[in-house]
Order: structure tokens, then C-alpha cells, then sequence
């Protein structure tokens, strides 16, 4: 079996920091073309990027036409694209707003750039939609939309997987639990703050709502990465239509 992805063009989105960015390094390390997008190009970027805000068809057309502009079809299309930014305070406190914006960065995203992109991959494409234990263990504090989202994702992928197994091209969802980035720093501050507590407090009530880690460490991008890099490779060419759990044992699935 060869890990290698030498020749293999990439897309991956979300690509500018925590978990995108770690999958970025790990398919170029692994000798894969990648392309990277998020919102912003950060500034420590390295290599093929393009700025645009795919939680908006104008934002996925322009993804779209560097993709073709740069590689003309994909081999890979890794989605870790996603997170929240809703308020804290329940169900109620979510408006229409909110939900939309839920949905367009967790789910809607996906959905378009798979739409222009997949109908052109050939036999041996592999896509990852990165999803969460939230699908299985919502937070109804602060997180129930971005949950919600990420549910549609994963039952949007396992009907992909089918639909595209015939042609040979693979779907596959990896769902992490608690991962330490930027960005599970800002949910965890957003909740110390309407809590009333320290950050530490915080996070600690935040992974014994998810049911605690029994290896006793959030799982790190660059473990994730690996994940993905395997998913995408040829060691995995027998893998599509599965969910792949990563979140150091919270959700049993043994």
C-alpha cells in the first residue's frame, strides 16, 4: 500500500489555521498539489492559497475558478471548513440569523463546492467532509445550530458516498471531539464569559458536557491530519460511506 500522494491535486478548505491547515502540511508533506482557502490568507501561508468566504455562492465561484484555473480537475477535496459564532443562552436565544449562518458555513459550504467540483472527478478521487461528536452529542448552550449543521453534513456524505462509489470516487466523514485550536479558544471564551468564569473552568465544563476524554487530552490537528492523509490515500482504497471518530474515546464506539 503506498501513503504517498505524489501527482494528487488537492483542494482543501478552512486550509488557514488549526485543523485545515495541519491537513494542508500533511498532504504536501505526503507529495500531494494542494490548494488551500479560507476567509483571510493568513500570514504565515505557504504555498497555493485563494481568499474567499465559501459560505457564499460568490465565495465558491471563486474557489471553483482557481481549481479549474490551476488544475482543471480534482483528485482530492478535503472539507474542514466549519465552527460557530452563535451566542450562548439555549435554543432561544438563536435567531433565523443565526441558524442560516450555522448551516452556510457548516453544511451549505460543502454542498456547493461539491456540487461544482465532484461532477468532474475521476475514479480514485477521494473526498473528506470533516464533521463532530456534536452530530451525536449536541450542546444546546451555545452550539446546538453548528450540531444541528454538522448532522445534515454527515447524512449528506453517507448518501454521496453511495451515489459516487460507483464511479470509484470515495466519501468519507472523520467527526474529532474536542481539538485544541484558535477557534475552540474562542468558543471557550465566549462561554467563560457569559458563565461568569475563568477559561480553564470553562473548558472543563465544556468536555464534561461532551462526556469527558478518557485519554485525558483534546485530540491536536496535526492528529486529525494524519487521519486524513490515510483517508485520502491509496492505503484506503477500500474505505467510503464510513464516519471515523477521533475525540480520544468521549463517544464509546467499540
Amino acid at each position: 500500500m503506498n501513503e504517498s500522494l505524489e501527482g494528487r491535486r488537492a483542494l482543501v478548505t478552512g486550509g488557514g489555521r488549526g485543523t485545515g491547515a495541519a491537513v494542508v502540511a500533511r498532504l504536501r508533506a505526503a507529495g500531494a498539489d494542494v490548494l488551500a482557502t479560507a476567509r483571510t490568507r493568513p500570514d504565515h501561508a505557504d504555498g497555493p492559497f485563494v481568499a474567499a468566504d465559501v459560505t457564499a455562492p460568490g465565495g465558491v465561484e471563486t474557489v471553483v475558478r482557481e481549481v479549474r484555473d490551476r488544475f482543471g480537475t480534482l483528485d482530492i477535496l478535503v472539507h474542514t471548513v466549519g465552527g460557530s459564532s452563535a451566542p450562548g443562552g439555549g435554543f432561544a436565544a438563536l435567531t433565523d440569523r443565526h441558524w442560516q449562518d450555522e448551516l452556510d458555513l457548516n453544511l451549505l459550504a460543502a454542498v456547493r463546492l461539491d456540487r461544482a467540483l465532484l461532477p468532474d472527478v475521476a475514479a480514485g478521487g477521494a473526498v473528506v467532509h470533516v464533521s463532530s461528536i456534536q452530530r451525536r452529542l449536541p450542546l444546546f448552550e451555545a452550539t446546538l445550530g453548528y450540531a444541528a449543521a454538522k448532522a445534515a453534513l454527515t447524512t449528506y456524505s453517507k448518501g454521496l458516498a453511495k451515489e459516487l462509489a460507483p464511479r470509484g470516487v470515495r466519501v468519507n466523514v472523520v467527526s474529532p471531539g474536542a481539538i485544541r485550536t484558535s477557534a475552540a479558544d474562542a468558543l471557550v471564551a465566549r462561554l467563560a464569559e457569559a458563565d461568569g468564569v475563568d477559561e480553564r473552568t470553562a473548558w472543563d465544563r465544556l468536555t464534561a458536557a461532551l462526556g469527558g476524554i478518557p485519554l485525558g487530552r483534546p485530540t491536536l490537528p496535526e492528529e486529525v491530519a494524519e487521519l486524513v492523509a490515510f483517508l485520502v490515500s491509496d492505503r484506503a482504497a477500500a474505505i467510503t460511506g464510513a464516519e471515523h471518530t477521533i475525540d480520544g474515546g468521549t463517544v464509546p464506539t467499540v
